[in-house]
Order: structure tokens, then sequence, then C-alpha cells
């Protein structure tokens, strides 16, 4: 049987919107957003190169012939298409790649926030350097427990008719990736492995996909997207202290 609230897990991307806004918070906001602009600006300059040398090879693929050249707008918007999604989700990736480290010091500082407890930031950016080689491997350890899966979803896609029921699971396993990689920063925090918290969320699986859901369809919007991340993070946070969190911690909900 599901466990968790599906509701109340779509709430907390909204309050994790919130919290960045609060002054002890925003520093740790600003640094991965000013760092996720410019890695915007070089992604969408690398991939609108390679943008208009699709282009030019598909075009040179076609015959001459005046009418199938002058669907060259066609290829701009197929081209279009597969190109925001690559920017979306190769976005994604090299944020949380980059911004770890703050991340997990955002994730923290979120949760004294919620609870009350005082938040000294004598030590912070010592501890940001120090945390960088876990808080990579940590990364990398999503990545791995992703790319199995996802593959065995893409070879699913491949077969006709269940190709249809792989586009749901698709976007379902998205859901819980989003889940996964923004409370694994507070779980990290805290010292909880990878494998105990996909068994954390597991036990609110319900709440889970009610995070993730949002913060998956919000990943997907240009610009939008440079803001969700430390959004996500806060949420997370929320989500860490009022859900499974909150039991291994005793804390206040």
């Amino acid at each position: 049987m599901l466990k968790g609230n599906f509701f109340r897990g779509l709430g907390y991307l909204g309050e994790g919107f919130r919290l960045i806004r609060q002054p002890g918070l925003r520093l740790f906001v600003i640094i991965p957003l000013v760092i996720n602009v410019l890695l915007f600006g070089l992604l969408f300059y690398f991939l609108a190169e390679l943008f208009a040398a699709m282009i030019a090879a598909a075009m040179g693929w076609l015959p001459d012939w005046a009418w199938l050249q002058s669907l060259d707008w066609l290829f701009w918007i197929l081209y279009g298409v597969v190109i925001l999604l690559m920017l979306a989700y190769g976005f994604v990736i090299l944020a949380n790649l980059i911004g770890a480290p703050f991340y997990g010091y955002l994730a923290e500082l979120t949760e004294k926030h919620l609870t009350g407890q005082e938040v000294s930031t004598d030590d912070s950016w010592g501890q940001i350097v120090r945390d960088i080689p876990r808080v990579l491997w940590r990364e990398v350890q999503k990545i791995l427990y992703y790319l199995p899966r996802a593959i065995g979803l893409l070879i699913i896609g491949l077969i006709p008719v269940v190709n249809l029921v792989a586009a749901v699971l698709w976007f379902l396993f998205n859901c819980w990736m989003m889940a996964l990689q923004y409370v694994d920063y507070p779980a990290d925090n805290h010292k909880v492995s990878f494998p105990a918290l996909r068994r954390l969320l597991g036990d609110t699986r319900l709440s889970a996909f009610g995070f993730g859901l949002p913060v998956a369809l919000a990943a997907m919007v240009p610009v939008l997207n440079l803001v969700v991340v430390p959004a996500a993070v806060c949420g997370a946070a929320a989500y860490w202290v009022r859900e499974n969190g909150a039991d291994l911690k005793q804390l206040p909900s």
C-alpha cells in the first residue's frame, strides 16, 4: 500500500520558492544562481552552434527540390524542440554537479531555519570546500542509479505498443528521480546513505511523487529552471523535516 500524502508533497516546491527569499538563505541561492546563468549561457551557445550544423546537414541530405528545400522551417521547429530538451536536461545535470556543495549547505541552513535552530556560518566556506569530494560522489551515485533504469526504459520505448506504457513510466521515473535528487541533500547532511534514502522515500512514496512532479515539470521550462533548483533544495529540506527525516532526528513537524 502506498504511503504518504501526494497533495502535501505538491506543496513543498511552493514552500521552497518562499524560503529562497529568506535573508539568511539568499547568499547560498544567489551564488549558484549566478553559476547557473553562466552555465546556461554557455550551453545555449554551444547547442545553438550544434543546432545550425544539424539544420545544414539535414538540408544537405535532401534532394535539391524547391518544394522540399522550402520545408527548412519544419526542421528548425523539430530540431528546436530537440535542442530545448537537451538544454533543459543537460542544464539540470550540470547545475547539480557544479552547485552540489552549495546546495548541501543551503539544505542545512533551510533545515535550521525551519526547526528554529540558530544558524552559524562562521566556517561555512571551509566546510563547503571540505565537502566537495563527498557531495560529488553522491552526485555520481545518483547518475549510476539513473543510467541503467533510463536505458531500460529507452529499450522499452522502442517496442511498438509497449512504448505507450513507456511514456508514462518515463514521466513517473523522472518525478521519482527529482525527489531523490533533491531530498538527497538534507539526507547527506545527516549522513544517510543513498540506498537508505531510497528506502526512506519509499516509505512515503506518494509524498515523494507529489514533490517530484512539479520539480520535473519546472525543470523543462527554460529560465524557470534557473531558479527551480535552489527552490527544490529548500523544498526538499522542508520535506525532510516533515516527512522521513523527522523520524530520524526527532525534529518537530
